[in-house]
């Protein structure tokens, strides 16, 4: 309730108006038009604008509370404080009760709110107005373009209906010219019906039974008949133009015949498409050049090449073209063009090569400091049965030369051995003394650090020890004789001393630095002090290691095991090599499953200078590749097809056939009719099999030579029975078998299967094989000559040359030669040999005879017969 109060001082109740902030609304509804003819009615309201306290109300309002304003002045308040303005009365005499501090402190905040509102929407408003503004714009543009083009099409239509009309009018004045020259005669008393009207305006000329009618008409008028027979002129036909607004084309529909008299505006849809439209005529314009490093390998197809640029395959095949050259999408052209292309499209470029897919990957440089002694590796050289494998033996106090065939090592092995004395263990390198097993012997000497050069006291220095010192030369690294044997009664160690010197090999027994013992396997003497010696080499050479990184190694030997898969002997140099490694050899890549010591136990680890057997290749890998541990399998697949391409184009490269140099094409131009011996060789492990394949060829000369069709490791296979079937070739097996499948098929089909222990026998056999395909000599033996004397006419026989050996013999069928003026005239044999009138066989020298040849009868008297016999020898390698 508000109190009042009246003039009378009497106190009124009278209800109270809420307060409330609600805007002044009006409603109303307007109709929306969209696409295609849509519309709707909208409800909007219109918002009145709030008003402070202090402004003044309704014009209605003002005037009744002026006099309430006057009648009741500002009084101050009991304070000092002015006191607040009388509230005006209203119309009626009452006075309203002023408002409180906080009422009015509320008021005015909520006031103060509103108008932030208010500006926030005024803004908004603007906003949306602009937008407005440019999108009615845009469209008021493109319905002034479409008007545009609609008058144009309307002003097309119109000069086309005007010829239209003109070429009509034309045709109908020169016919009625024709009907009116006809109807003269006819009708002499209308000569007006004949003349055109001048005027635009209509006229009508009435005759006796003629009715003329002159129409708006620059043309002649036509005449036709009217009531009674008569002759009129006849109106000129109306043109189907009609003024007013065009008809609306297009098809009809309900929405466009309920909404005909609705202006059309664009629509949202079309105003989209338009605008993406402006956007792909703007992507289509030039953009700016991105400059991009191209990492070029050293050969790339174009195509690959132009992704890499992000440019086009045809932008770069036209530049080639204009360079000379005519390419295609997919062929492949080499880094130097690839590098001219980039740079020409201002590109910059990276070359790379195939073989950095293994840099890092070893000898790297290690930092650390965290190193630690490591065993010392000795590799036991020497030459064929001079007791390398009998001295391991003692010193591992094992027995393997029991188990080598022949009595011969053909196998190279890897042991440790502990020192007794120090404790300290010493890995052994046994290699084989053969000659054909240089190449293990050239590996055994690049894993070593220290050789022992085994010389039998009784029998010298041999081919092979001197091989043996110059690969300890090669590898720089320090040697230590061992004379061995020296139990035997002809055992002479210091003619051994003095032959080692002719090799520059210069013992300490004689002034030089070369340590040299004297041992006996057989009796086990001096083995401590050789092993004493070795010990005191390895301290000297501070050998030290970084056992904490990924391994590094080597590849002693390889085989392929029936039962265990491809199996690798590795000598482990740097790091340590763990179980679930991820390990690259070679061409061969895999994961170690296990590893075995030289003792076949089973090891976790294996640490520098530790050999052990890998199992877990892929395949078997070569022996002499270096091992190295990669961090995941995606890194070693790259390496192992980088170098299984590599190996793929080098053994196509050595192809016969392939061109070279001038001097390669002419030895393959003499070898070109050579025989060859196929063979398909399997071996027991990778050293063996790669030195039968090095005996092999050296076995071959410029007439005949072996051809190896198929060189592996493991068992003799099917595959291996039938590719030796399609090649008529022999199989060839080194401490290996033939399956009973594959021994069943070589049966069948007459393929020979050889089996061999030892290498000897083996390149014995293969060498008599292929001396057989030699072509034997010819050797002539002189006979004797004998002198034409007289030549005789016989019938049933032909000519007959009566002759006298002068030296020698002549055998009847043996070969002649017909010698006249010294000069040959003919060569065959004899086929007749008589001496009186009885055949023989041989006449002697002093004898006369009659002799006759085979298809020949140009004998003269004075000429020399020379008889002489042809042999075969057979040739051997």
């Amino acid at each position: 309730m508000v109190d009042t109060k009246t003039p009378g001082d009497k106190t009124l109740s009278m209800p109270s108006k809420t307060l409330t902030l609600k805007p002044r609304v009006e409603t109303g509804t307007v109709r929306q038009s969209f696409s295609h003819g849509r519309s709707k009615q909208v409800v909007v309201e219109k918002r009145g604008k709030r008003r402070l306290p202090g402004e003044a109300a309704a014009p209605a309002e003002a005037p009744a509370s002026e006099p309430a304003a006057k009648a009741a002045p500002a009084k101050p308040a009991p304070g000092g404080r002015p006191a607040a303005p009388a509230a005006p009365r209203s119309g009626s005499g009452v006075v309203l009760r002023t408002l409180t501090e906080d009422e009015r402190s509320a008021r005015a905040s909520a006031l103060a709110d509103a108008k932030v509102r208010e500006e926030e929407e005024r803004r908004i408003a603007e906003e949306e107005a602009k937008r407005r503004a440019s999108r009615e714009g845009i469209e008021q543009a493109e319905r002034e373009a479409a008007e545009a083009r609609r008058k144009a099409e309307e002003e097309r239509h119109r000069v086309e209906e005007e010829a239209k009309r003109k070429a009509e009018q034309e045709a109908k004045r020169r016919f009625g010219e024709a009907e009116a020259a006809a109807a003269k005669p006819a009708a002499p008393a209308a000569p007006a019906a004949a003349k055109p009207a001048t005027t635009r305006a209509p006229a009508s000329v009435k005759a006796p039974g003629i009715a003329v009618e002159a129409e708006e008409d620059e043309g002649p008028r036509q005449v036709r008949r009217g009531p009674g027979g008569a002759m009129r002129p006849a109106a000129a036909p109306k043109t189907t133009h009609k003024p007013g607004p065009q008809k609306q084309r297009g098809r009809l529909t309900i929405t466009t015949a309920l909404n005909a008299d609705d202006v059309r505006e664009r629509s949202i849809a079309s105003f989209r498409r338009r605008t993406q439209r402006l956007k792909g005529h703007a992507a289509n314009e030039q953009k700016e050049k991105l400059i991009r490093e191209v990492t070029i390998p050293e050969a790339i197809t174009i195509q690959e090449l132009a992704n890499r640029m992000s440019e086009r395959a045809v932008d770069v095949i036209r530049l080639l073209m204009k360079q000379g050259a005519m390419y295609k999408i997919t062929d492949v052209i080499d880094a130097d063009t690839a590098q001219l292309i980039a740079e020409e499209m201002g590109h910059t470029v990276k070359r790379v090569a195939a073989s950095d897919v293994e840099e890092g990957l070893f000898d790297v440089v290690d930092d650390s400091t965290d190193t630690e002694p490591r065993s010392p590796v000795v590799t036991v050289m020497g030459h064929v049965d001079h007791g390398k494998t009998s001295l391991l033996d003692a010193l591992r106090q094992a027995n393997v030369v029991s188990g080598e065939a022949g009595g011969i090592t053909q196998h190279i092995g890897a042991y440790q051995v502990t020192s007794p004395e120090s404790g300290k263990k010493i890995t052994f390198i046994d290699t084989p003394g053969h000659a054909a097993f240089t190449a293990m012997r050239a590996r055994g000497a690049k894993v070593t650090d220290i050789v022992i050069l085994v010389v039998a006291a009784d029998d010298g220095v041999m081919p092979q020890t001197v091989e043996a010192i110059n690969h300890a030369k090669a590898a720089k690294v320090p040697m230590i004789v061992a004379i061995n044997k020296i139990d035997k009664p002809d055992a002479r160690p210091e003619r051994v001393r003095t032959e080692l010197l002719q090799h520059e090999v210069q013992v300490e027994s004689l002034g030089g630095d070369v340590v040299d013992v004297e041992v006996s396997a057989k009796n086990k003497t001096n083995l401590d002090r050789l092993l004493e010696m070795i010990a005191l080499q390895a301290d000297i050479l501070e050998l030290k290691t970084n056992s904490h990184r990924p391994a590094e190694g080597t590849v002693i030997e390889a085989k392929l095991d029936r039962g265990r898969g491809p199996v690798a002997t590795v000598l482990v140099q740097r790091g340590t090599l763990r179980i679930g490694d991820i390990i690259v050899a070679g061409a061969e890549m895999g994961r170690v499953r296990a590893l075995l010591s030289d003792q076949g136990e089973n090891l976790e680890e294996a640490g520098p200078s530790v050999p052990v057997e890998v199992l877990g290749f892929n395949g078997p890998p070569e022996a002499g590749d270096r091992l190295a541990v990669v961090e995941n399998e995606a890194r070693a697949r790259q390496i192992t097809s980088y170098r299984a391409h590599q190996k793929r184009e080098n053994a196509a490269a050595s192809v016969s056939g392939m061109r070279g140099s001038l001097e390669q094409m002419m030895s393959q131009l003499k070898t070109a009719g050579r025989k060859e011996f196929p063979l398909i060789v399997k071996a027991d492990v990778q050293g063996s099999l790669e030195a039968i394949l090095g005996s092999l060829e050296k076995l071959g000369t410029e007439e005949v030579a072996a051809r190896i069709l198929h060189a592996g490791v493991g068992g003799i296979s099917e595959s291996d029975v039938t590719l030796a079937e399609g090649f008529n070739a022999a199989i060839i097996g080194f401490s290996v078998r033939a399956n009973k499948e594959a021994a069943a098929a070589a049966k069948r089909n007459g393929i020979e299967i050889r089996y061999y222990n030892i290498i000897y026998d083996l390149v014995d056999d293969i060498k008599k094989a292929m001396s057989g395909l030699l072509a034997p000599t010819l050797r002539e033996t002189m006979l004797g000559n004998a002198q034409i004397l007289e030549i005789f006419n016989i019938s049933k026989v032909g000519k007959v040359a009566g002759c006298r050996v002068t030296d020698g013999t002549v055998e009847r069928g043996a070969n002649v030669r017909l010698i006249r003026d010294n000069v040959v005239v003919h060569e065959g044999k004899l086929s007749t040999l008589k001496r009186f009138k009885d055949e023989v066989k041989e006449v002697q020298a002093g004898q006369e005879c009659g002799m006759a040849f085979e298809n020949y009868g140009d004998m003269r008297a004075g000429d020399v017969i020379e008889c002489y016999r042809v042999e075969t020898i057979q040739r051997s390698l």
